[in-house]
């Protein structure tokens, strides 16, 4: 790494780098240098096939944020000794954080407390943006939450998929056919005026928020996927991750539940900044937000599985498979409670 952090003015003699976090994603460190630490990252290019196009976003976030709410707690990256915020060294892509004293992160929501204060800083987020002019900002992840193109995908491989594996699974592609009118919906939001372009995170994980030792909010990070979108997917992502007490690789299915403080937690968490940002009409789709993750979840994990594991791969044998029927199982416990928990808003 040394001639990484040279590039940052770090002399070799005086910092330490030890790989840091649970990320999948993108290689993470974190670099000591004497009293500091920093976190130091290489961008995954297999994934973000352009990285300049988030450095390009993050500075004009950061400028935006400096002119119209410089209060706000936004972890830009460090600038280079020649005035960049990521660096090419050796064919890859890096860029240096402050490390944010006296944080923490979680990989597991363990409380409806935590999932209000993550949402709601997922809405401070979009809500300290709202004046932000949209159409700057790059697409970093092409049709990264198009749900029609995911169901395009998933009939594309009914089509021409593995057709053993096909035989395996087609009473989970009968469910998911089933389930179709998700997709209609959602192609209404896309030609629907009282739906807005916002800037959205689109990868709302417990993981992405820094907590302090109070399990209080801090703030957002890992802003790779931060780029225009509806509100639904930062809502619906923090539902298809924080609703039920185990994850989507949990193979017990009778484990699967929609917690109901935690939905509650998250709608008025999110709420809590974005409620007048929100147009009535959008306000009404709280609950589609979750089905629509889920789905496309589901979608994409049971595409794989009949397409052979490419996109995923797999890490035993029908490992899609158990986080395709995972998704399906809680989609639909979520749509059992649809009754109770749709109308609160």
């Amino acid at each position: 790494m040394h001639h990484v952090l040279a590039r940052y003015g770090f002399d070799k003699d005086n910092y330490t780098v030890e790989k840091f976090g649970s990320g999948l994603i993108n290689e993470t460190c974190v670099v000591k240098n004497g009293k500091e630490k920093y976190i130091l990252q290489k961008v995954n290019e297999k994934v973000f096939v352009e990285p300049l196009l988030i450095a390009d976003n993050l500075e004009k976030i950061e400028n935006h944020l400096s002119q119209t709410n410089a209060d706000y707690y936004f972890t830009n990256p460090q600038y280079a000794l020649d005035g960049k915020s990521m660096v090419h060294v050796d064919g890859g892509y890096y860029r240096i954080f402050p490390f944010v004293k006296n944080s923490k992160t979680l990989d597991v929501v363990q409380t409806a407390g935590q999932a209000y204060e993550a949402a709601r800083q997922f809405g401070k987020f979009t809500k300290v943006l709202s004046a932000i002019d949209i159409s700057s900002l790059n697409i970093t992840l092409p049709s990264f939450h198009d749900l029609s193109l995911r169901y395009h995908q998933f009939q594309k491989a009914l089509e021409e998929g593995n057709q053993e594996r096909l035989k395996e699974v087609s009473g989970l592609v009968d469910q998911l056919k089933k389930h179709s009118d998700i997709v209609e919906e959602f192609v209404k939001i896309r030609h629907s005026d009282a739906f807005k372009l916002r800037v959205t995170h689109h990868d709302t994980k417990i993981s992405n928020v820094l907590f302090d030792e109070h399990d209080k909010g801090i703030c957002v990070i890992d802003l790779d996927t931060v780029m225009p979108g509806y509100f639904i997917s930062d809502v619906g992502d923090m539902m298809r991750t924080y609703l039920c007490p185990v994850s989507e690789e949990e193979k017990d299915f009778d484990q699967i539940e929609i917690r109901d403080e935690f939905y509650i937690a998250i709608v008025d968490g999110y709420k809590a900044y974005m409620e007048d940002e929100l147009t009535a009409e959008e306000r009404q789709y709280f609950f589609y937000a979750g089905k629509f993750m889920i789905y496309m979840q589901a979608l994409r994990f049971l595409t794989d599985y009949i397409n052979n594991d490419i996109y995923y791969g797999s890490r035993y044998p029908g490992h899609n498979l158990v986080r395709a029927t995972n998704q399906a199982t809680l989609l639909k416990r979520l749509i059992e409670k649809e009754h109770q928990l749709s109308t609160y808003a």
